[in-house]
């Protein structure tokens, strides 16, 4: 008997094993293999790796009576925000039609957001508790991994989410490989709601991106271990040398799968987008010179401390900057950080979004939108609340490449939305009410309507303790 065919045997008695099947039914099931029969994998992506994510119900609802920021820079004074269906129905002044029959919140003196998104997390791959065993974002055996895919690290039972849920409101999130390697791998990017599996919690529609990193890290990492690349020549070197590989496996028609490859020819083709790590200004510029070369683009720089010199260069090449408010200083390409980093950005009118790289600061990204906005108001750069709250909804939705179906309150777009208890900007408010979809996912008036993980460690304000 054939190699094949003996593997082929194996398969079907595995699977009357796995099934628990006996007797004359299974084995009637159990087809002898032929000799000439062939295996082929199903190409990765859909639909084995398919989102099985399903909104959870939610009801027809209106909260009219909030100042309403819409996400895309307006501001509505006593507005109307309606969602029905799991989409945003209507938005718009005190005189918007409200239906008759429906669940209406008198939200005077408070205020309405979109849900927020965090472009740059890395929960669930780096869970709590932080413990070894857990740690699973950063596949640092080889300088370019970019057939790791994040999702097939992602833990949904981190407590982290339910956190970023209740303190943040995060409705979505980008899950993204860590920082140690050039090509990290594959990002996911996720729905923050309850769910057994990750494709339950995975956004559908939502584009992949890939994690590249230049910098200190990889250098460091690999350098440290007697190998290339040692330097910033060599981090260049071994990207291009890999993008050219790349390329030469899209025009082979004949190429052997490849997993690591079917990624960049996705970057290559525009499906698959580029979430880059980088601080430096002077490096930043030459990774769009090797997209220019390759022919790819760049999504977004993230952390990018050094983004503020290079401001009009980002927005003439359409990239966005994911920061920090006021993380700097930590090594040296960190040193030319600068609290006005975002504030620079805005003034130049290119894209600015805040992101956490953290669990703690996932929780209170709009604390941290605020602190990058005092630090401009600080040097006479004026920028509005509407457009602060655009750093974190619209602007990540547009880097993450789901601005088509959430990121800001407009008719047909997903009903995520936030309802504060006050000033979505001050540090003394907090989300009342989330809702993801539609559904309410978070009422901090309700302790039945908060959810908790298996592992939550029972903080005060993080679910039923008793």
């Amino acid at each position: 008997m054939g190699a094949l065919a003996t593997l082929a045997s194996a398969l079907a008695l595995a699977a009357c094993a796995t099934t628990g099947g006996s007797g004359d039914a299974a084995s009637a099931s159990a087809k002898p293999a032929k000799s000439d029969e062939t295996f082929a994998a199903t190409p990765a992506g859909e639909p084995v790796y398919a989102s099985t994510y399903k909104p959870y119900p939610g009801v027809a609802t209106a909260i009219r009576g909030a100042t309403v920021y819409d996400g895309r820079g307006g501001r509505i004074e006593g507005g109307v925000v309606f969602m029905s269906g799991g989409a945003i129905v209507a938005v718009g002044g005190p005189d918007t039609p409200i239906p008759a029959d429906i669940n209406v919140l008198d939200g005077t003196g408070k205020f309405v957001t979109p849900g927020i998104i965090d472009i740059h997390s890395h929960l669930g791959d780096y869970p709590s508790p932080g413990v070894e065993a857990n740690s699973d974002g950063n596949e640092a055996t080889a300088p370019t991994t970019p057939e790791v895919w994040a999702e097939h690290s992602v833990w949904p039972q981190d407590p982290g989410f339910s956190r970023a849920l209740a303190n943040g409101g995060i409705t979505s999130l980008q899950i993204l490989p860590g920082s140690a390697n050039l090509m990290g791998g594959r990002s996911v990017t996720l729905k923050n709601v309850p769910a057994r599996t990750t494709q339950g919690m995975k956004f559908p529609g939502a584009p992949y991106s890939m994690k590249m990193a230049c910098g200190e890290n990889p250098k460091r990492v690999y350098g440290s271990r007697g190998r290339m690349p040692s330097t910033r020549m060599g981090n260049l070197a071994v990207n291009r040398e890999t993008w050219l590989s790349a390329i030469d496996y899209a025009n082979d028609p004949k190429a052997k799968r490849d997993l690591g490859k079917e990624t960049l020819v996705g970057v290559l083709k525009g499906e698959i987008l580029i979430q880059n790590h980088c601080y430096r200004a002077d490096e930043m510029a030459l990774v769009l010179d090797m997209a220019k070369e390759m022919g790819y683009k760049v999504a977004a720089f993230h952390h990018a401390v050094e983004a503020y010199k290079i401001g009009d260069l980002l927005k003439e090449n359409d990239v966005c900057s994911a920061i920090w408010a006021d993380w700097y200083g930590f090594k040296m390409e960190s040193y030319d950080g600068i609290r006005e980093n975002a504030a620079f950005l805005q003034r130049e009118g290119a894209c600015v979004v805040i992101h956490s790289d953290d669990q703690n600061d996932i929780q209170r990204l709009n604390q941290e939108a605020r602190k990058a906005q005092k630090a401009g108001l600080r040097v006479g750069i004026n920028i509005s609340d509407a457009t602060v709250i655009q750093w974190i909804t619209y602007n990540a939705a547009k880097a993450m490449g789901i601005a088509d179906k959430t990121g800001s309150l407009e008719k047909g777009k997903m009903a995520d939305v936030v309802l504060w208890n006050g000033d979505p900007l001050s540090v003394y408010s907090r989300p009342e009410k989330v809702w993801i979809d539609g559904a309410l996912m978070f009422d901090a008036m309700n302790p039945k309507t908060r959810p908790v993980s298996d592992f939550e460690l029972g903080q005060p304000g993080e679910g039923d303790v008793k």
